[in-house]
């Protein structure tokens, strides 16, 4: 599904590929081992360095950003342009969320969406 067929994608097509997309991203977090976190008076923290992950998708007017907003997988355009899709599960572990969006993005971009996986620390 390219950007450029993007005008034809039904609703099914784009629901079949979010899908793929979560169960991907779901297992990529559950394989993703963190390394461990020890924090100083609390112990180790298993699942690694707390933070959060996002799947950009970076052209805010197709199709199928569109169709994110419609079926509210996203309430708001980005600041920086586009949509972001918020990994909110596996707690709060960055590398487990990380995962998930890096293969989420990959099955978007495999079908010709423009995004990226992003991350960052709290």
């Amino acid at each position: 599904i390219g950007e450029t067929d993007m005008t034809t994608t039904t609703t099914l097509e784009y629901s079949l590929l979010l899908k793929q997309a979560r169960e991907a991203g779901h297992s990529a977090a559950m394989a993703c081992i963190p390394a461990p976190m020890a924090v100083s008076g609390y112990g180790v923290y298993s699942e690694g360095v707390c933070g959060f992950a996002w799947i950009k998708v970076t052209k805010g007017t197709s199709s199928f950003a569109r169709w994110l907003k419609k079926e509210k997988i996203v309430d708001h355009k980005s600041y920086s342009g586009g949509y972001d899709i918020w990994v909110s599960d596996y707690n709060q572990s960055m590398d487990r969320k990380y995962a998930y969006a890096k293969a989420f993005a990959k099955v978007l971009q495999d079908a010709g969406i423009d995004c990226y996986a992003m991350s960052r620390m709290d």
